[in-house]
């Protein structure tokens, strides 16, 4: 229920391009959001879903995150995973246009699962360092093949808890973060934390499910608020966060 009356509200404050005055969020929106270019690489997005979706094969799952609102069992099909829990083509594709537009030297996934939305990123810029990180054991051993296999060659997956991995990383600064992997409102603003001094003035970092719960919508609202953040937009389902000094502080709220 929180859901459905978080997206009413959405919808009834959330605009398009024709609301947004700032050129670089309007030049996101229109060339990158609502490009409709039917891109060649989609179609491995689409085949490296679907040969998920017909993979049969079990998994046992260690969940560091908030849990699952579909699984009662930590014994879970992977086809199953990529239906009810992996990035969706839509969304795949999306990350596939940011990572073509933004074109980021260093990208950070918190999440890694199945490698769906991992591959989306690789393929938007094959010069992109990714480096992704996933807490079960056995998704990070699958995933890696699953992307060795698709020739996903830039990506380089680490297996652990966030907060005992993200410390030992070597990397400054991140031009880009996709934070999917911990859906509840102290982890997200932990890993913020850990995270925002290495953001540059061009950086992003990418939230998915703002609004899963009513402590993830809290957690956005806190992001939104944190002193070096300038703009942020609110697609519903993912919340954008960029680090620009040259512009004011505001918050749009776009309908993708």
């Amino acid at each position: 229920m929180f859901k459905v009356l978080a997206y009413i509200k959405f919808l009834l404050k959330s605009t398009n391009q024709h609301g947004v005055h700032s050129p670089f969020v309007y030049n996101l929106v229109t060339k990158c959001f609502y490009d409709n270019t039917n891109y060649e690489d989609y179609t491995k997005l689409k085949s490296y879903k679907n040969s998920l979706l017909n993979n049969k094969s079990k998994l046992e799952i260690t969940d560091f995150g908030a849990g699952s609102k579909i699984f009662k069992s930590n014994s879970r099909a992977v086809n199953r995973i990529a239906k009810h829990s992996g990035s969706t083509i839509k969304r795949a594709k999306l990350l596939y246009r940011l990572t073509t537009y933004f074109k980021p030297n260093s990208v950070l996934e918190l999440g890694t699962s199945l490698g769906i939305a991992t591959q989306a990123m690789a393929l938007g810029n094959s010069k992109s360092n990714i480096t992704s990180i996933e807490g079960c054991k056995n998704i990070s051993e699958f995933a890696s093949q699953q992307l060795s296999n698709f020739k996903i060659n830039n990506v380089q997956l680490k297996t652990g808890a966030f907060n005992d991995v993200i410390p030992t990383l070597n990397q400054p600064e991140w031009d880009l973060i996709f934070f999917d992997g911990h859906h509840n409102k102290k982890a997200t603003i932990n890993y913020f934390n850990m995270l925002v001094d290495t953001a540059q003035n061009d950086s992003v970092f990418i939230f998915d499910d703002i609004h899963w719960s009513k402590e993830m919508t809290h957690a956005w609202e806190e992001i939104k608020q944190h002193h070096k953040v300038t703009v942020t937009i609110d697609t519903f389902f993912w919340g954008f966060v960029f680090f620009r000094k040259e512009q004011v502080k505001e918050h749009f709220t776009i309908r993708l």
